[in-house]
């Protein structure tokens, strides 16, 4: 069982945990639900709409790396708004972040509040980010979006946790190249989801 929040708890069996890479899910993970979507919103919303087809889960919780100049590196927070933070489409009179004629707003607001977990704005893009000076969002990924969008199109429970492994700086790839797998570990801790323990 998933403790989230004073109202909200979900059997393990009825949650599909969704991660770009397999490296942040670990053997933490191995014996749930585990969708690896790969990098980018393109095969996040790819795999997560084929995985919804085969089995409607309870609950859609989005784990990985993410990066940010405002939370601490090895901190894990909570995103219940998104932004796609490479779609401009300024030139035509709309505005930054909106997708045109979609009826969808720059910001979409989705996602449940974990109990002692801070929250963050997610940004969202195709692109790697080493300069972060947007004011509009406070942490940084590459899948999150859109799987917040097909989650709440599909009116799925969603829950989006990111640890921070890098300050989307000069020093980002580096940083998320050491953190990246110390990520499974805070989500299982985070979760009170044990790792599998083989035999010898």
């Amino acid at each position: 069982m998933i403790q989230i929040n004073q109202e909200y708890s979900f059997p393990l069996e009825n949650v599909l945990f969704s991660f770009a890479l397999a490296a942040e899910a670990a053997e933490v993970f191995e014996s749930h639900h585990t969708l690896i979507t790969g990098i980018g919103k393109v095969n996040a919303a790819y795999e997560l709409t084929k995985a919804i087809q085969i089995s409607r889960p309870a609950l859609i919780v989005n784990l990985g790396s993410a990066g940010s100049s405002f939370f601490q590196r090895g901190e894990v927070v909570c995103c219940t708004k998104f932004i796609q933070r490479d779609m401009d489409v300024r030139g035509l009179g709309y505005a930054q972040y909106e997708t045109p004629l979609s009826g969808v707003p720059p910001l979409i607001e989705y996602g449940l509040k974990m109990d002692g977990v801070n929250e963050g704005i997610c940004g969202t893009g195709d692109n790697f980010e080493m300069g972060h000076a947007a004011t509009a969002y406070n942490v940084v990924d590459m899948e999150s979006y859109a799987i917040a969008l097909i989650a709440m199109k599909e009116k799925i429970p969603f829950l989006c946790l990111k640890y921070i492994s890098d300050g989307a700086d000069d020093n980002a790839a580096e940083d998320w190249l050491v953190q990246v797998h110390k990520a499974a570990v805070a989500y299982g801790e985070l979760l009170r989801i044990k790792p599998v323990v083989r035999g010898n």
